[in-house]
């Protein structure tokens, strides 16, 4: 059975953003401003692309 992945990417800066915002956005695997990363879909990396939602762009 193949997991389900989730096309996660960075579209704004994490400068000047709470602490724990920019945890959830080095959690999901992003370094930089336009990095696209592969996560697979869980209901913790859900929660962490949620909370953060304003900062990315998400392609199922």
């Amino acid at each position: 059975m193949e997991q389900k992945t989730i096309s996660v990417t960075q579209i704004k800066s994490v400068i000047g953003r709470l602490e724990a915002h920019r945890a959830c956005v080095r959690g999901l695997g992003l370094k930089r401003l336009n990095h696209t990363v592969t996560v697979i879909d869980t209901p913790s990396n859900r929660g962490m692309i949620n909370k953060v939602s304003y900062l990315l762009r998400v392609n199922a």
